[in-house]
């Protein structure tokens, strides 16, 4: 069936030894698509020749001649197979220049640093249309499509020349090629560096927030800047983060996020940065971690960095919702505190059940939902007449100030509540952030 398929797409049209190898690519694995096509058109001509030689006419020899370009074939008859004045009539040459796409794409990649690739090849439309025509007149089951051979081809000989291997799970860099072009788009794949931070100074955001007046283009209110607060723990992580990976941009992911007047201490915030197409791969991250802290003049520290993927990003996220924190709080009470109210406390927090809508201040730019978190344990001790300091651990995603004064009835129980006095946060500090949930 393979052989009477062949004769007569051959019949018809000019093929290389790698398209009509392809039409049959599903079967016999561990050659190539061209060895194939190559041993199909030998069988053919042995064949041939056998007919040749019983006087039963020389068409077949002939056919593997004109359609097939077969020189053995012509051997037979004497005859040399003059230039490639006859293109194949499915890729028009392109499979002859996989050694030229494959220079073309080991040029493109240099200056870059990477340990492997993966290879992608884009079919001009009319050449792939062509060959699903061919497929459907001639019934061909177990074909292989151009694209699938060319990336396969190209990716062997880049790696030849690159000494590079292909990786089709998480390549360093994706290139795609179009043919018969030959146009390259090379696309290095995002580096990510994970870590922990500290913010040791107050009124410093998380990320850069844009000015409200000017959308961060620069006005008289933000002095120029476009920004509400001159730095960000952001902007003090990415900064020399891009310049060591030579990074396009970079995006900050972290664990939640502590509000600005609020410092992070203890074992850090984890984060994740994610570097858009980095030139660099192989970065000491060591020395990263001592530029980055050198650079923060002790208003952010980072610590533990390593090189993560996009599985930490999501699982980051998701963790962060429920995952343990502590809390310190500086806490003003509107009437003195006795030692009844810490002991009060202590055992109305403990274990404690909190139902909170988002609270007021920010509701410009989250939903308003309610929230049921759970305090764990609540630690309580007496500054001076008026003020107490708590330690609060608790699931994430609670919002601890409110916790405190009860955002007029939109979080209860509150602290304010549970005394019968109003109470208000002043300061308050992240002392420890778990990556799992408490039991």
């Amino acid at each position: 069936m393979v052989l009477e398929d062949a004769k007569r797409m051959l019949s018809k049209y000019i093929l290389c030894d790698s398209c009509l190898g392809r039409q049959f690519g599903g079967l016999v694995k561990g050659v190539t698509n061209r060895e194939r096509g190559r041993a199909i058109k030998l069988v053919l001509a042995l064949e041939g020749h056998s007919e040749f030689l019983k006087s039963k006419g020389d068409e077949l020899l002939k056919i593997l001649i004109t359609n097939g370009l077969f020189q053995p074939a012509a051997n037979v008859l004497g005859i040399q197979i003059e230039g490639k004045e006859r293109e194949c009539a499915l890729c028009g040459g392109i499979m002859d220049r996989i050694g030229e796409y494959a220079e073309a794409v080991a040029k493109a990649l240099e200056g870059l640093d990477y340990d492997n690739f993966l290879i992608g090849v884009r079919v001009a439309g009319e050449v792939a249309e062509r060959e699903d025509r061919i497929r459907a007149e001639f019934g061909i089951e177990f074909g292989e499509s151009m694209r699938m051979e060319c990336s396969r081809e190209i990716g062997k000989e880049v790696s030849k020349i690159t000494g590079k291997v292909v990786e089709f799970k998480k390549p360093d860099v994706v290139v795609l090629v179009e043919v018969p072009g030959p146009k390259i788009l090379v696309r290095p794949m995002p580096l990510y560096i994970s870590g922990r931070y500290r913010k040791l100074v107050r009124g410093i955001p998380q990320s850069k927030w844009d000015c409200v007046h000017c959308r961060g283009r620069g006005c008289e209110v933000c002095h120029g800047t476009g920004k509400i607060y001159p730095t960000s723990v952001e902007e003090m992580v990415v900064g020399p983060v891009l310049e060591k990976t030579g990074g396009v941009s970079a995006k900050f992911h972290g664990a939640g996020r502590e509000d600005v007047d609020a410092i992070v201490t203890g074992n850090g915030r984890p984060f994740v940065v994610e570097i858009k197409e980095p030139k660099k791969r192989r970065v000491d991250l060591k020395e990263l971690e001592g530029e980055i802290n050198r650079r923060a003049e002790g208003k952010v520290e980072v610590l533990d960095l390593a090189f993560s993927d996009k599985k930490r990003v999501r699982s980051l996220k998701e963790k962060a919702k429920v995952a343990e924190k502590i809390y310190r709080a500086l806490v003003e009470v509107e009437r003195e505190v006795v030692d009844k109210d810490l002991e009060k406390l202590e055992k109305s927090f403990n274990g404690c059940l909190i139902n909170q809508y988002t609270p007021k201040r920010v509701l410009h730019r989250r939903a308003d939902k309610l929230r049921v978190k759970k305090v764990y344990e609540m630690k309580a001790k007496k500054v001076d007449s008026n003020r107490i300091e708590l330690i609060v651990r608790c699931q994430g995603g609670l919002y601890v100030k409110e916790l405190i004064s009860g955002d007029d009835g939109r979080t209860k129980p509150s602290v304010s509540e549970v005394l019968g006095a109003g109470a208000r946060c002043v300061e308050l500090d992240v002392i420890s952030v778990s990556e799992v949930g408490a039991q």
